[in-house]
């Protein structure tokens, strides 16, 4: 046991560094080739730190882990918002723009309950999965042509905020060299993860889904921890509840379609019964403490 305890500190050590890489030289790479900041934030640094939770999920539902692979969806979403936003919130209060809250917190409610729905069947399927898959593109693509509507306060914060993350430095290689050793760490920590998960799981007689949706959705969600705190700190709460949004539709329908596509896993009951519902009850409850004014008791 003491052999997998230290993979999964590797593991989760791999997946903060490896996620961070992988942001900061993409977001320099696109940069560098002259992608626009409003993209790069709306892409590689909102669906960036998301990479460990796909690898982790793609690893262990591939791996015959099923229940790890769908607990760290459902519990990487419940952590975005209980323990990221609330630190975060903790730091600086919360004020975000109410065109954010007209579109993308719906937005993430109702992917949310979708996969509810669609989960039923007690199976995400290659049809779920292709489903989910054209969620997110269109999502994607509905978030760029709203972005050009957007205050020019919100636009001014996400391009400043991406400069924060990634300074460019017109270094081609050093860019790409920055996001394949961020790809090879990530892999790396994913696999040590999944597997000391999976062999402590088996010693306690924990169920996978209990060690997926607290241990393994925890680690995950770290890159997106480290993001909304820099935000936090920066006094620029539209990027701290941005990347958190961002990240919970992405968990859902990148992740979960993805997964769908290439290795269709089953659903535990219990996922059905108890923590997607916590999932969902989170979301509907950012929009009540959104909505309140700042200085006010709930």
């Amino acid at each position: 046991m003491l052999l997998d305890v230290l993979w999964i500190a590797v593991g989760l050590t791999g997946l903060f560094f490896g996620g961070n890489w992988l942001v900061k030289g993409a977001a320099r790479l696109a940069q560098t080739l002259g992608v626009s900041p409003i993209v790069i934030g709306l892409t590689i640094v909102a669906y960036g730190t998301s990479t460990p939770e796909l690898l982790v999920s793609l690893q262990a539902a591939l791996g015959g882990n099923a229940d790890i692979s769908m607990g760290n969806v459902v519990g990487s979403n419940i952590a975005n918002i209980g323990l990221i936003l609330g630190v975060s919130a903790l730091i600086f209060p919360m004020v975000v723009q109410l065109q954010f809250l007209r579109r993308d917190v719906p937005i993430m409610i109702g992917v949310s309950v979708l996969f509810l729905f669609l989960a039923q069947d007690g199976r995400i399927g290659s049809l779920d999965g292709l489903l989910f898959v054209t969620g997110i593109v269109a999502y994607t693509v509905f978030s760029y042509l709203m972005s050009k509507r957007d205050a020019p306060e919100l636009i001014r914060q996400t391009q400043e905020f991406t400069l924060v993350i990634a300074k460019p430095t017109n270094r081609l290689l050093n860019d790409l060299f920055l996001v394949a050793i961020g790809v090879a760490v990530l892999l790396f920590g994913s696999d040590r993860l999944v597997l000391g998960a999976a062999n402590i799981a088996t010693a306690l007689g924990v169920p996978q889904v209990v060690i997926g949706i607290t241990l393994v959705a925890v680690g995950t969600s770290l890159p997106e921890f480290a993001t909304s705190l820099i935000a936090a700190f920066k006094r620029e709460s539209d990027i701290a509840i941005g990347n958190v949004v961002g990240s919970n539709i992405f968990n859902i329908l990148a992740i979960l379609g993805i997964v769908g596509l290439i290795a269709p896993i089953n659903v535990n009951a219990r996922l059905l019964q108890e923590d997607t519902f916590v999932m969902i009850g989170f979301a509907v409850a950012l929009v009540r403490l959104l909505l309140k004014p700042p200085n006010q008791p709930s």
